[in-house]
């Protein structure tokens, strides 16, 4: 398991060196002056000139890209130009509601989705099987945005059960946490449910057909107990995978959520950030998520070799 483990993490590293140099491109690929794009027309020369000393952007390439991988080695991705501040330290402040979206839209797409693949393989070619997957692909079809409208029409406008916007920190009031949040993580989790609901729905009923499986029902016992006690647990190997994958569109989603919604997260600091050309703090903010998506996907590989000790033996 160990010697598995340090084969993934090494595979991480060019990953990461990738993605870092990309985010270190993205001041150079952009049409113009980076420097000039950022303090806006109204700047002087002068100020352009004193920008550019600032960044280290007026030094060759060769010597620009050792000193940001160095950097970002020592996770300093600079100083923000708007806020003043480290980009670090930018990001901490906005990291909690994020990771905290992520994490509830991820629990409701797990509670909801693998449920209803269960249930739809249980009734396959039944109308509960069609209408599941008809609400399982209508969750995908519809763009979180569009979604997140939708919910803030229904449970704040015309119910007026939740709030529509705003943010409020668990430690200040759980209660209101978790009102704040609410809608937020329906409108991301509803969006992704549909994948972890087919996926388990079709690999549910592969394992039903095993040979185990219809010896045990042979024997008497009752298919559901079956499916939920013996047969899940194999089905759900290629759905833990997937779901690494699907932290990706969680985080690319929360930009959009986010900014509905009002939470300061970092995707509204990110899409602030774009809209200032605070090219320090977009560059941060791409590393961080690329970090957080390399880990999760590295925790799901762990996880699935736990599950499914083969895999262990397979890699050597």
């Amino acid at each position: 398991m160990i010697a598995y483990v340090l084969r993934r993490i090494l595979l991480l590293v060019p990953i990461a060196l990738v993605v870092g140099t990309v985010a270190f491109l993205l001041l150079h690929v952009i049409p113009g002056d980076p420097a000039a794009v950022m303090l806006g027309p109204e700047a002087t020369p002068e100020q352009v000139a004193a920008l550019r000393e600032r960044m280290g952007l007026d030094e060759p390439l060769a010597v620009q890209y050792p000193r940001w991988l160095a950097r970002l080695a020592r996770l300093d991705f600079g100083t923000s130009i708007f806020l003043d501040k480290p980009v670090t330290e930018a990001i901490r402040e906005r990291v909690a509601p994020t990771t905290q979206l992520a994490l509830y839209a991820l629990l409701i797409a797990v509670a909801v989705g693998i449920p209803a693949g269960v249930v739809a393989a249980l009734h396959q070619d039944r109308l509960l099987d069609r209408a599941l997957m008809l609400f399982a692909i209508s969750g995908t079809a519809i763009a979180d945005f569009f979604l997140a409208i939708l919910l803030i029409l229904l449970f704040s406008v015309t119910l007026r059960w939740l709030p529509s916007g705003g943010y409020v920190e668990f430690s200040a009031d759980p209660v209101g946490h978790f009102r704040s949040m609410v809608l937020p993580a329906m409108a991301l989790g509803l969006s992704i449910a549909g994948l972890p609901a087919r996926l388990v729905r079709s690999t549910l009923l592969e394992v039903l057909r095993e040979d185990y499986i219809r010896t045990a029902t042979a024997k008497g016992l009752d298919l559901e107990a079956v499916a939920f006690r013996h047969a899940l647990r194999n089905a759900l190997l290629p759905t833990v995978t997937v779901l690494g994958y699907v932290l990706g569109d969680l985080l690319g989603g929360a930009v959009v959520v986010e900014t509905v919604f009002g939470l300061p997260g970092m995707g509204q600091l990110v899409v602030n950030s774009i809209a200032r050309r605070d090219f320090p703090v977009i560059q941060g903010v791409v590393m961080v998520f690329a970090g957080i998506y390399l880990l999760c996907n590295l925790l799901v590989d762990v996880l699935y070799v736990y599950l499914d000790p083969r895999v262990r033996y397979a890699g050597g």
